[in-house]
């Protein structure tokens, strides 16, 4: 009978760990899981004509522990073998909960203070809007708040969205995701 008690207990120890950990969201006012994602999103640039607007983001019940935030924006289905990485910013205060519109342009009042932009795939950070070649299906366009157990990633600005993305695996508490889709006729 004892090795029944033991698994209760420690399922009653590690249950409620877990779920604090599943209930972690993100979220946008302008873009929801599995939409599409609208023109004052998308990149201006590359044949696109969109605003590079930057969504509002916002995210909830973050692990306890949480030192900072980062987030990214990935498109997988880009044809370049390695995917396109369109958004990285990190070295979010662990007071954050949102990121206003527009927090993607560089030295601007909406950035997190503290926080820094990487380099993306356009060659320069700061938010690089859905830009898929035409006659593609829609792209999947990943967005992923991660909350970390350390204050500051140790990089600088030059640094690839695969160098962000290594530090912030090895330094995730939790992860949140949602999709938005874009394609251009």
């Amino acid at each position: 009978m004892r090795p029944a008690w033991s698994t209760i207990l420690l399922a009653i120890v590690i249950i409620p760990g877990i779920s604090a950990a599943a209930d972690f969201q993100l979220t946008s006012p302008t873009i929801k899981n599995k939409g599409t994602i609208g023109k004052s999103h998308v990149f201006n640039g590359f044949g696109c004509s969109g605003d590079n607007v930057s969504p509002e983001l916002r995210w909830t019940n973050a692990p306890k522990g949480t030192k900072s935030f980062a987030v990214t924006v990935y498109d997988p289905d880009a044809p370049t073998g390695s995917g396109w990485w369109h958004w990285i910013i990190f070295n979010i205060s662990p007071d954050t909960t949102t990121l206003p519109a527009d927090a993607g342009k560089l030295n601007n009042a909406n950035t997190p203070q503290g926080s820094m932009q990487s380099m993306t795939d356009f060659g320069q950070p700061g938010y690089g809007g859905p830009c898929p070649p035409s006659g593609h299906k829609p792209h999947h366009y990943i967005f992923t708040v991660f909350a970390l157990k350390v204050d500051q990633l140790p990089l600088k600005p030059e640094a690839s969205g695969a160098m962000v993305g290594y530090y912030l695996n090895q330094n995730a508490l939790a992860k949140a995701t949602f999709t938005g889709l874009y394609n251009r006729k």
